[in-house]
């Protein structure tokens, strides 16, 4: 092999690593921001006591699955994650505000913010 294609040869590797390594940072989930429980909306901080007593919930939909498909939360099997509704006042829908419980949603301690219907969260910090 001449010193041309060997040249060649290693930046081409080189290239093939360096692509790989951005797909693997591309997937990798950027750890959310934290907020306190005492900088959470009154109705967060309300829906945070409901999830810990397990209930009852105002909104059908409370403690469903929540998939987590935009990767936006730390990877874990399908229904380690559960959505709950934070209402918003002057609002006759579940509006856009969300928080989502990871694991035993009453126990577990992890618990995120959305305020944008899933598009950014904050680790709820207590």
């Amino acid at each position: 092999m001449t010193p041309a294609a060997k040249s060649l040869k290693s930046w081409l590797f080189f290239l093939i690593g360096l692509l790989f390594c951005f797909q693997t940072l591309a997937r990798t989930p950027v750890l959310p921001d934290e907020v306190t429980v005492g900088n959470l909306p009154k109705e967060a901080r309300q829906t945070l006591v409901l999830i810990k007593q397990g209930g009852p919930f105002p909104y059908a939909k409370d403690g469903v699955v929540f998939g987590n498909y935009e990767g936006a939360l730390p990877r874990q099997r399908r229904g380690y994650y559960h959505e709950y509704t934070v209402p918003t006042p002057g609002k006759r829908s579940r509006g856009a505000r969300r928080i989502i419980a990871g694991g035993d949603p009453q126990s577990s301690g992890e618990y995120f913010y959305t305020d944008d219907h899933y598009s950014t969260f904050r680790r709820i910090k207590e």
